[in-house]
């Protein structure tokens, strides 16, 4: 049980890191064709500038799992729901189509957000910064980020399993502090600080019981 419990919480931790790894890279670039004799501009948009959401989603399935492990019984279960539920959102999240419009708007934020986005007010004039007058331009959309968004899904399915694993095992397994419940039930119920520690002068282990001590 011990090792099918740190299994089902690694695979739902690797999960949920593939899905934040995944939406931090480009999953679509966003040419602007400004006027001549300026260069086209290409300016990658992340996952997380898409859909923000699927990170969002992924960490709170990182919360869950750390609510597993300080769970157990009924409780444990109702959180492995939950965590079923958060992947599935995350799915969700990634699959959503995404327009072209929402990639342009995402581009033209990110280039207004970048170092010389702000640096002056000269709109598309000589005076201006390049990324005033790329983004003023028209765009194309260039989607390139087909396998991270299926890394990102792979990662989401992952904690679907691992949520629906905790809901149907996780009152079999371990709890946290079953390991301090056992201490305190081999101690001798009528052992006091002072008999402790005349025990331990003595080398004799005050945990064990009379009856059982050779």
């Amino acid at each position: 049980m011990r090792r099918e419990f740190t299994l089902v919480l690694l695979a739902g931790a690797a999960g949920a890191g593939l899905v934040v790894l995944a939406a931090r890279q480009p999953w679509a670039h966003a040419v602007f064709t400004p006027p001549r004799p300026l260069p086209a501009q290409d300016i990658p948009v992340t996952g997380q500038d898409l859909v923000p959401l699927a990170s969002a989603l992924a960490l709170a399935a990182l919360a869950c799992l750390a609510a597993v492990i300080a769970t157990r019984s009924v409780v444990r279960r109702a959180v492995g729901v939950l965590l079923a539920v958060l992947g599935a959102g995350t799915a969700v999240a990634v699959l959503a189509s995404l327009h072209t419009s929402a990639i342009l708007a995402a581009a033209r934020a990110a280039a207004l957000a970048g170092p010389l986005g702000g640096s002056t007010t000269g709109g598309t004039s000589s005076g201006g910064s390049v990324h005033e007058i790329v983004i003023a331009g028209a765009g194309r959309v260039i989607m390139a980020g087909a396998p991270w968004r299926a890394a990102a899904v792979a990662g989401a399915v992952t904690i679907v399993l691992a949520g629906l694993a905790t809901a149907w095992r996780g009152s079999r397994w371990p709890v946290m502090s079953a390991r301090f419940e056992r201490s305190a039930q081999a101690r001798p119920r009528g052992a006091d600080s002072a008999s402790m520690w005349e025990s331990l002068s003595r080398d004799v282990d005050p945990t064990v019981d009379d009856g059982t001590r050779t």
